[in-house]
């Protein structure tokens, strides 16, 4: 169930955006579509942007081609790769126009709150709303198991399921702005997802940094 409830109808993007000089004005706006891993994050990041048109960037998207050409990826290098895989997320929103948006699909709980605020910052967002992918440990644990054979080299192995487990009991949301609550366990309905984000970001909020503690 959804931390913000709205039964908004669905407007097309070109009905959301507002004129080009008040974009200009607004900055730029993101979508944080955040879980751990195997949360289902991606699958629905990119339903989301199948849907409005909005580009989506996958920190996994951006590692994984280097994962296929380095050899010998440890946890720590893996680690290194998805902190310069995240600073190049948000290099690329920093040199987007004002009026752009963005679906960002990522765990951001693998890097310091303090540095999301940063890239925020640095990057002009003055409009964001985040998709909280929750989901078991039971239902984690089925799915990164039954991909391991699919993950490359260099992306932790079944070592990291008991990790996985707990982190999934004691993983939270960034909110430093609305955050819709998307139960993993249960069927995704992409139409009430759909609704709320745009809903949502056509009643822009200031980013509130002061919620990093909820």
């Amino acid at each position: 169930m959804s931390d913000v409830e709205s039964r908004a109808h669905y407007h097309s993007d070109t009905q959301v955006s507002q004129p080009e000089s008040t974009n200009r004005a607004a900055g730029k706006r993101v979508i944080l579509v955040n879980g751990i891993p195997a949360s289902g994050k991606s699958r629905l990041a990119v339903a989301l942007s199948e849907r409005t048109g909005w580009l989506q960037l996958s920190l996994d998207g951006i590692k994984n081609p280097f994962l296929q050409r380095i050899e010998g990826v440890d946890r720590r290098f893996n680690r290194l790769l998805g902190q310069a895989s995240y600073q190049v997320i948000w290099s690329i929103v920093a040199g987007a126009p004002n009026g752009s948006t963005f679906i960002i699909d990522a765990w951001f709980g693998f890097q310091p709150k303090d540095v999301l605020k940063t890239y925020l910052v640095q990057a002009g967002v003055t409009n964001m709303v985040e998709i909280w992918c929750h989901i078991s440990g039971n239902l984690a644990e089925q799915r990164y198991a039954a991909r391991l054979n699919q993950r490359l080299p260099g992306h932790p192995g079944a070592e990291y399921i008991p990790e996985l487990i707990a982190l999934a009991e004691k993983a939270t949301p960034m909110r430093f702005g609305p955050v819709y609550s998307v139960d993993q366990d249960q069927p995704i309905d992409m139409d009430s997802i759909n609704d709320w984000v745009v809903k949502s970001l056509s009643e822009p909020m200031p980013i509130d940094f002061r919620m990093t503690n909820v």
